[in-house]
């Protein structure tokens, strides 16, 4: 039996410690380079919502932070640190924007008039369909008593896509911390809005400071070489443009296939968009409560209510966010014949799921994203009531 040198020891040291940081991925069989996407296990109430980045990346990041600040006190920060706009995302975030306008509109035309939504009376289920489904898993009060099984009432909008609001920042650079006395003195948006917003979005109703020069990081402490407030006129004239162009509520004679069509779309390009938005902005969330503050550090405010909580004093827990904490996505069971009898519960794992957004426009008639078709299990054939004891 030969030895390993010490070489291939070190390398093969190596490829285990990499194995940490490399996310694992399943792709499906099928010839199309498509990833297997399941529905996230939700957390539990008493556990932390997990992290995007690896513990020992963001520890590896700081410390060669640190170190790059001892070599050269002086650091010059690219945008949007430095307090400037990328220039390329700007048309990103009024295409975000003009995205989510596009949904809601769709949403409001589509829910209840073209497909009902139902919602829990004692539970967050959420159904897309003409009738509840009888799989019971309802965790709301006195369940047990029935069975846990569900009681369905008419749902909304707010069931089918939530938005978490957060705090607008006016100067997201000077001051981007809020403390517990402001929390009511700065005013409370949707936080993909506000995204939007620091990205290079001009609204009249929640104004943002625009700098012409950057900002430099010395020993740790910003310095402004902006004395003066200057205000973006043509970013104000290019909001204004693009305010009323692409609004699908001045447009008739769309069909509801086409109207789900175009809403999906617009769901897809909502969510790339937020994506591309987040890879340069920072977007926190607290770690066991749905709170969520977009800038570089989270605010002060001492409303959170979830697990441990009281040995923070009531701080959220700041951590990374990720797309589905900007963008609630609220997945829902997939219902392949709507006209059909409910979903049973003897057969809740053969059936898939789909955000509520997707499953609504699939069912008004929109073709299946195909990031979506093995999260909705259409490869699988469901048994009949009677067939369940002979399936293995």
């Amino acid at each position: 039996m030969q030895r390993r040198s010490l070489c291939e020891i070190s390398h093969l040291r190596t490829i285990f410690q990499l194995q940490w940081y490399i996310p694992s991925c399943h792709f499906s069989s099928d010839t199309e380079d498509v990833p297997y996407a399941d529905v996230p296990k939700p957390n539990q109430r008493q556990e932390r919502k997990p992290y995007p980045t690896p513990m020992k990346v963001l520890i590896w990041r700081a410390k060669e932070e640190k170190k790059a600040r001892r070599e050269n006190p002086c650091q010059i920060l690219n945008p949007p640190d430095n307090g400037l706009l990328v220039p390329e995302l700007v048309e990103v975030a009024h295409e975000v924007n003009q995205a989510r306008e596009l949904v809601l509109d769709g949403l409001v035309k589509l829910i209840g008039v073209v497909v009902p939504v139902n919602r829990c009376r004692f539970c967050s289920e959420v159904h897309v369909g003409h009738s509840g489904h009888e799989i019971r898993t309802c965790t709301g009060p006195k369940s047990g008593l029935r069975s846990a099984t569900h009681v369905w009432r008419k749902g909304g909008i707010d069931d089918v896509m939530y938005f978490p609001h957060c705090y607008h920042l006016y100067d997201r650079v000077g001051k981007p911390r809020i403390g517990h006395k402001e929390r009511f003195q700065v005013r409370r948006l949707p936080a993909i809005l506000e995204l939007c917003i620091q990205a290079g979005l001009d609204l009249e109703d929640y104004p943002a400071k625009r700098r012409t020069r950057p900002i430099y990081a010395i020993d740790g402490r910003i310095i402004d070489f902006e004395i003066e407030k200057e205000e973006a006129d043509n970013d104000k004239e290019l909001c204004n443009e693009s305010d009323g162009k692409t609004r699908i509520g001045s447009e008739s004679g769309l069909s509801s296939t086409e109207l789900s069509e175009r809403t999906l779309e617009s769901w897809l390009q909502m969510r790339e968009g937020t994506r591309m938005l987040m890879k340069r902005y920072y977007v926190n969330t607290c770690g066991y409560c749905p709170e969520v503050q977009v800038g570089s550090k989270g605010h002060k405010v001492r409303a959170c209510k979830a697990a441990r909580h009281q040995f923070r004093k009531g701080l959220h827990a700041w951590q990374e966010a990720t797309l589905d904490d900007l963008i609630g996505p609220n997945y829902v069971w997939h219902v392949r014949d709507p006209q059909g009898p409910p979903l049973a519960n003897e057969l809740k794992r053969y059936y898939g799921k789909a955000p509520a957004v997707v499953e609504l426009c699939v069912q008004a008639g929109a073709p299946v994203p195909k990031e979506y078709k093995s999260m909705m299990r259409l490869d699988v054939v469901p048994p009949h009531r009677d067939e369940i004891d002979l399936v293995t």
